[in-house]
């Protein structure tokens, strides 16, 4: 690249016009390459478009599976019409919707979807749709009923109560949209006297939203 510059003459006026003795033009010669050197190399940077992820993972992996396909549903070990043929609750009061594990006489997982087409929101609250926790605590005992009316276990559909509930505890508010998973374990079995004592914890979205000990009288006892 050539590197010969020709020269020129610049006027421009005088910042100094107003002092004595100073000229009115001022007259430059100035050294004008013929070419001028490349600019060096610059990088645009283009503003990202925004996106709104709904959790989380997407955020993380953009080409990720799509979030309707990302989760598997629930395992369904016991279905509405078998949850049906053991307890004896039917609508408004049935509150378990589909059993996901079961150890005979042992334990169960079971789920209760949460809508606001439930019975209960219009008066809990208008504004502000919360599931009253009592109505958590019996979903709990529901579950421990399905664990207790088996044979492993011997309780009778016809004399099975709901006795007593301690250290309970409400962590978070259930509301409308969420699934409240239910896990409900037997703990100590006293047949003679027909009483069983069970452990329950409830979660939405992995977190213990309810807690408690549940004394079910399973109708039993005797000599």
């Amino acid at each position: 690249m050539s590197t010969a510059a020709s020269s020129a003459s610049l006027t421009c006026h005088s910042p100094l016009l107003h002092l004595p003795n100073a000229p009115s033009r001022i007259s430059v010669a100035v050294a004008i390459p013929r070419s001028l050197p490349p600019l060096p190399h610059l990088k645009t940077k283009r503003r990202n478009s925004t996106t709104t992820y709904c959790s989380a993972d997407a955020a993380k992996d953009k080409d990720s599976t799509p979030i309707e396909l990302r989760y598997e549903a629930f395992p369904t070990v016991m279905d509405i019409n078998q949850i049906r043929e053991i307890l004896p609750h039917r609508f408004p009061f049935l509150l378990v919707d589909r059993v996901i594990e079961y150890n005979a006489g042992v334990s169960a997982v079971a789920i209760k979807n949460v809508t606001i087409n439930d019975n209960f929101f219009p008066g809990h609250f208008p504004e502000r749709p919360i599931m009253p926790g009592v109505l958590m605590v019996e979903a709990m005992a529901q579950v421990g009923g399905l664990v207790m009316l088996q044979p492993e276990v011997g309780g009778s559909r016809d004399t099975f109560f709901f006795a007593g509930i301690d250290k309970v505890r409400f962590r978070k508010p259930v509301i409308a949209g969420d699934t409240l998973v239910m896990r409900m374990t037997l703990i100590k079995l006293q047949k003679r006297f027909g009483i069983a004592k069970m452990e329950g914890k409830a979660y939405v979205g992995g977190e213990v939203v309810c807690e408690g000990e549940f004394l079910m009288a399973t109708g039993t006892g005797g000599d």
